[in-house]
């Protein structure tokens, strides 16, 4: 597969959740059943070891993160075998050089093809270190960059940091989700400055999902106008109702390539952020992200229970209404039948 035209192409591409048990332990089952419904639901690849597959994974007391990469890995390659289609596997890598590269290094000799770089391990340490940091990790595997919102865990980056990340060789796509427009900004700038346009934007901005996959960003670049697009998105969001995410992608798409856009879209828009909100707990500074997707998908039967490695990891006060009312409110956005009709199929 050639990474770089995939990824240009423009998927969708789920954050995977962790599946565990009544008891809080993994459920490689269901974890299984997780990668089948990505790979069933059309996703062009599968995020693993990210924020939604909880970070947690990797604290020895747990060990989990060679299971869970390696059982997504497996299941998609066995799921794939009947109706092989290029796929992209994409390793969550976290932590300091040493633990990155240790974690990139694991996630090759499992097949994994990019690794989604967090730069949370540094906090306050100079741009410089970071560019440095996410160069070695590029020259053993290829770089997915991610923009993560502080509110999560991120930092603020200035552009001159973009700018020197779109030269490091190395890089295929940046993730963009600092969930704020001069900074999504700053990131498309700088890619197009450079003159990277064989590096992919895909949206991590859950809170404007629609806008960001139909909005053409121009700027200027020596002397004329270039216009990048951000081509697809790798998000927790889309972990969940992907049947239905992909339909809306592919809709997405074909609309953006139109001279006038429908206004219908900007009412589609509102609809996937509400849903958003709700999923993701916005509220209460997104505490319950993680349990609202989990949630979801144990009312499809899909997992066991929404229990997370970090006990203190919960439902909000209200969340199960909110998802209750969005649900109800946004149908055409729900993929609950398709999952019922492939459920026991996906948990065999």
């Amino acid at each position: 597969m050639d990474l770089r035209s995939h990824l240009l192409a423009g998927h969708v591409i789920p954050a995977q959740p962790l599946a565990l048990d009544r008891q809080r332990k993994f459920s490689e089952r269901h974890q299984r059943a997780l990668t089948r419904y990505y790979v069933a639901a059309g996703s062009g690849g599968l995020a693993v070891g990210v924020h939604s597959t909880q970070f947690e994974i990797r604290d020895p007391q747990h060990n989990l993160l060679r299971p869970v990469l390696e059982l997504a890995a497996a299941t998609v390659r066995a799921e794939l075998s009947a109706a092989p289609r290029n796929f992209a596997l994409i390793a969550g890598i976290c932590g300091r050089t040493p633990q990155a590269t240790r974690e990139a290094e694991l996630a090759l000799s499992l097949g994994y093809h990019a690794a989604l770089v967090s730069m949370a391990a540094f906090k306050t340490e100079p741009e410089e270190t970071i560019i440095a940091h996410v160069a070695t990790l590029a020259g053993l595997i290829p770089v997915v960059g991610f923009y993560l919102q502080p509110a999560v865990g991120g930092r603020v980056f200035s552009y001159s940091f973009w700018r020197r990340f779109a030269e490091i060789p190395g890089v295929t796509a940046v993730k963009i989700a600092p969930f704020n427009r001069y900074q999504t900004l700053d990131v498309v700038r700088a890619i197009v400055d450079a003159g990277r346009d064989d590096v992919a934007l895909y949206t991590g901005n859950d809170d404007t999902i629609v806008a960001d996959l139909l909005t053409p960003f121009t700027f200027p670049h020596h002397g004329r106008p270039v216009t990048r697009r951000i081509v697809g998105g790798l998000l927790g969001h889309w972990g969940v109702w992907t049947h239905s995410a992909v339909k809306l992608f592919r809709e997405a798409q074909a609309a953006a390539q139109q001279p006038v856009i429908s206004a219908e879209w900007l009412r589609r828009a509102v609809a996937v952020t509400d849903m958003n909100a709700a999923l993701f707990d916005s509220a209460n500074a997104f505490h319950g992200c993680i349990p609202g997707i989990l949630e979801v998908l144990r009312r499809q039967g899909l997992v066991e229970s929404i229990h997370c490695l970090n006990p203190h990891e919960a439902l909000s006060p209200g969340q199960a209404e909110e998802l209750t009312r969005v649900g109800l409110a946004y149908p055409e956005l729900t993929d609950d039948a398709f999952v019922a009709e492939n459920r026991e199929r996906w948990l065999r």
